[in-house]
């Protein structure tokens, strides 16, 4: 069976040598396999995300527990997974965890693969030498290093209090293992991100969520149940721009979609709470209560000041129900 990723190897001088690790290498990374997701039409993610997603998940179960990036996996009625050595293994979506962006799926069949331990990447030195690993082996394995550690907002209502920026980036890196020099597992692959450097070059990033987030939601994921309270979500798509918010549109049946929100209108508070960059923002609504709070903005249009009030949702409430492949 050819590899979902085939024509995206890592470069030869790129990849990680055996001999750099006192741990099995090649074991290590066949614990990550490639990942394949279907979604209905009909998805609420389908227009932003896809029907047909393509990344990796990580062993970290005896059992056929798997760790993935959620996104993959959100709304898929079907998941197939790829071994090293060829093999294909549907796989079940158990839970998805928007707060930490975490996807956790369990193999319906034996994958006779080792599980990776789980580390934590707040140990991790910006010197020492990581493994950013697709599913494929030593050929979409490349050796990196941490960059820095810091806060991530995506415009999709999501905020990280620190994630991992690693060099040089991953060719598919979503749900990719990123990997001590120890063989344990401190990070899983979320965005390409893009830094401009102080000589006007743009370097591309792999920003990684930290393995530590895991353990305290681990067991709920595993039942299928919430990792915890639902947060308010709006629906709104926003980016910083000089100090402000700035809408960039809202997802279709939203609670933000109902105000009548445009792109360009300039989000100045939340509950009275000055507004000036996504962290902001998101605190600000988060700090209001569970979902379903009312959520009241002041939004700027043009030089005119008004104020909206949005019954926040919960994001997971527009998702379709998972079913067993």
């Amino acid at each position: 069976m050819t590899s979902p990723f085939a024509g995206l190897e890592v470069e030869r001088a790129l990849r990680p040598t055996a001999k750099a690790f006192e741990f099995d290498l090649d074991r290590c990374l066949s614990s990550v396999v490639a990942l394949e997701a279907r979604v209905s039409d009909d998805a609420f993610t389908a227009e932003t995300l896809g029907t047909e997603r393509v990344g990796n998940a990580i062993v970290i179960g005896a059992q056929g527990l798997l760790l993935t990036i959620g996104y993959l996996v959100t709304e898929a009625d079907e998941v197939i997974l790829t071994t090293g050595d060829g093999r294909r293994v549907p796989a079940h979506v158990l839970g998805i965890d928007q707060a930490t962006g975490f996807g956790l799926i369990h193999a319906l069949e034996p994958l006779d693969l080792p599980a990776l331990p789980l580390g934590d990447s707040r140990r991790l030195r910006s010197e020492e030498v990581v493994i950013a690993a697709g599913g494929g082996g030593r050929a979409h394995a490349l050796s990196g290093r941490l960059l820095t550690r810091a806060p991530f907002a995506g415009y999709w209502e999501y905020h990280l209090d620190e994630a991992l920026f690693v060099e040089p980036n991953h060719p598919h890196w979503s749900g990719a293992a990123l990997i001590n020099a120890s063989g344990a597992l401190v990070g899983v692959g979320s965005l390409r991100v893009e830094q401009r450097t102080s000589d006007g070059h743009v370097r591309p990033l792999n920003m990684f969520v930290p393995s530590q987030l895991l353990a305290p939601i681990l067991d709920n994921l595993a039942r299928g149940r919430p990792a915890g309270p639902a947060r308010p979500w709006l629906g709104v798509f926003a980016q910083e721009l000089d100090n402000h918010v700035v809408v960039l549109g809202v997802s279709s049946d939203s609670p933000a979609a109902s105000v009548d929100l445009h792109r360009g209108d300039i989000i100045r508070q939340v509950a009275g709470q000055r507004v000036t960059d996504l962290a902001s923002f998101y605190a600000h609504l988060w700090a209001l209560g569970p979902a379903g709070v009312l959520a009241p903005l002041i939004v700027q249009r043009g030089h005119e000041m008004f104020e909206v009030e949005i019954p926040s949702a919960d994001r997971a409430s527009k998702l379709m129900r998972r079913r067993l492949n």
